[in-house]
């Protein structure tokens, strides 16, 4: 594709992140970035815009990417480029946090053969694209530096001088090989006074050091290793890292399917997502991080249980209202764009079963209980107990009328199943004796409920199955190979997957509460 084109394929973008947000680049144009955090406002927006919307562009004239890579096993990108007269590699970056209130994205290009003419387009707005910001050019140590101001947000960029091309900055620059361009960009309060250059090698260097140590301690060797290790890295890219909370991802209103209104915000921190990646990461001994999400877990659901949600802030936050950004024309024209999630407010039976079964598999990977977590595991049991019969709206969330949803009725079983191993083989305090009833209870509800024709559907007032289904083995509630699992797992492959060989989730009925059609659901959940 050639370099600048608005909103190439969701596939064409590559992952930035400094663990305290991230940031999405495709053939040179930085699309979207929040900040200072994942889930703050946007300042590059194109990714949810039209052709006008704010983005950082870095690319060669009629320059076509041929390749690109992450150096080893960081998140510092380098892209190489091919043009009609040379060739150029590009490097785009955000460094491994300093402690400082401040985010750096650093980018450079550099000509490798032949001459090349690098363009620069540089168009801010804060706020999602609502707020243009006060520009000015200041003095620095190191020439000119563009100053952009916003309310509480700062943005200062080091680097060759810019034009001013209406509300836009621009320049083109000739290159012959072996020269170099290097630009930084810096958020800060806007309090705060104007940031110092960086040193752009000095940062890249620390940054691969970390990332490369992180993925040392992490990597086992297996079949697949590289595949495991850099999705291993996305789970922490996705992990911020003064707090624990991980991110589901780090955009906002993707569509599940093009021009339908599936568009959700997941820049939130759902227990559930966040259960699944602790529980890798405690599975490759990486303790610390897996003790630092625990402990984020008992700051976010600290207090009355009643009050669990099944999702927060990165912060622990409870308010995640949900609105819709009408002046945005979402992703090929997705509509509309949200930012909050509305599915806050909602009861999932199975996130409580997510949280536990994660905390036990925290204590079999060799992280003993400290009396606050096992406390809070029996605080979320007592909450099962008096939700036991409360119909929810499931792991997909729908918008419609709760129902005893097969998977989440599982999840609550395999919930009191670890308490009852906690208690029998680790000598943990609590009701064994009344906890191994109610999983008596849920498994034969649920074996007669939740079983039609041979195999497992979906919820107790329907026929069809859903993908959540195939984790029953994973929690012990079945064998892979019993009867009922091999009949349910015949009935997805027959009834939900897709004409390119993806499963879809669910088949959505009028019960969903939710106009247009499923996209494809890709789990990744494999073991080494």
């Amino acid at each position: 594709m050639t370099a600048g084109a608005a909103q190439p394929p969701i596939a064409d973008y590559a992952l930035l992140s400094d663990r305290q947000t991230a940031a999405l680049v495709a053939h040179g144009s930085v699309d979207w970035m929040c900040l200072p955090r994942f889930d703050s406002a946007s300042a590059f927006t194109r990714l949810l815009g039209d052709a006008d919307a704010s983005r950082w562009l870095i690319a060669p004239v009629g320059g076509t990417s041929e390749s690109r890579a992450y150096r080893d096993a960081s998140f510092i990108l380098d892209t190489h480029w091919r043009t009609p007269t040379g060739a150029a590699i590009s490097t785009d970056f955000m460094p491994t946090p300093s402690g400082e209130h401040q985010v750096h994205l650093l980018r450079g290009i550099e000509c490798t053969e032949g001459t090349t003419e690098v363009v620069v387009e540089l168009t801010v707005r804060f706020d999602y694209g609502r707020v243009t910001p006060w520009v000015r050019q200041l003095p620095g140590d190191d020439g000119p530096v563009l100053s952009m101001i916003a309310g509480p947000d700062a943005l200062t960029f080091h680097g060759p001088e810019l034009t001013p091309d209406g509300r836009a900055h621009r320049g083109t620059f000739t290159l012959t090989a072996g020269q170099r361009l290097d630009w930084t960009m810096t958020w800060r309060p806007s309090h705060k006074d104007l940031p110092a250059p960086l040193d752009a090698s000095g940062l890249a260097a620390r940054t691969l050091a970390d990332w490369q140590a992180w993925s040392d301690a992490v990597h086992a060797p297996c079949r697949w290793a590289p595949a495991v290790d850099r999705s291993m890295a996305v789970l922490r890219a996705l992990t911020l890292h003064s707090t624990g909370g991980v991110v589901a991802a780090p955009t906002t209103s993707l569509p599940e399917v093009l021009g339908g209104e599936r568009n959700w915000d997941y820049r939130h921190c759902w227990l559930r997502d966040s259960a699944f990646t602790i529980s890798v990461l405690a599975g490759r001994g990486h303790h610390h991080l897996a003790g630092q999400w625990r402990d984020w877990l008992l700051r976010a659901i600290a207090g009355d249980p009643d009050d669990l949600q099944i999702m927060y802030g990165v912060d622990g936050e409870r308010r995640l209202p949900e609105q819709t950004l009408d002046h945005l024309a979402g992703y090929a024209a997705s509509e509309p764009v949200r930012i909050g999630n509305g599915a806050v407010t909602q009861y999932q039976a199975d996130v409580v079963g997510e949280v536990i079964v994660a905390l036990a598999r925290l204590r079999e990977a060799g992280m003993p209980e400290d009396r606050f977590s096992w406390s809070l595991q029996r605080s979320l049991l007592r909450l099962l107990d008096a939700r036991f019969d409360v119909p929810d709206h499931g792991i997909w969330e729908v918008r419609g009328e709760p129902r005893h949803f097969t998977h989440g009725r599982v999840m609550m079983w395999a919930a009191y199943d670890a308490a009852v191993r906690g208690a029998t083989e680790h000598d943990l305090p609590g009701p064994v004796d009344a906890w191994r009833d109610r999983r008596d209870r849920l498994r034969s509800t649920i074996l007669s409920t939740g079983v039609r024709d041979g195999a497992f559907v979906q919820h107790d007032e329907t026929d069809q199955v859903d993908a959540a289904l195939l984790q029953l083995p994973q929690v012990g509630f079945v064998a892979a190979d019993d009867p009922l699992m091999l009949a349910t797992v015949e009935r997805i492959e027959r009834e939900l997957i897709d004409a390119n060989g993806f499963v879809r989730r669910y088949l959505p009925g009028d019960d969903d509460g939710l106009r247009g059609t499923e996209g494809s659901f890709l789990m990744c959940r494999g073991r080494s």
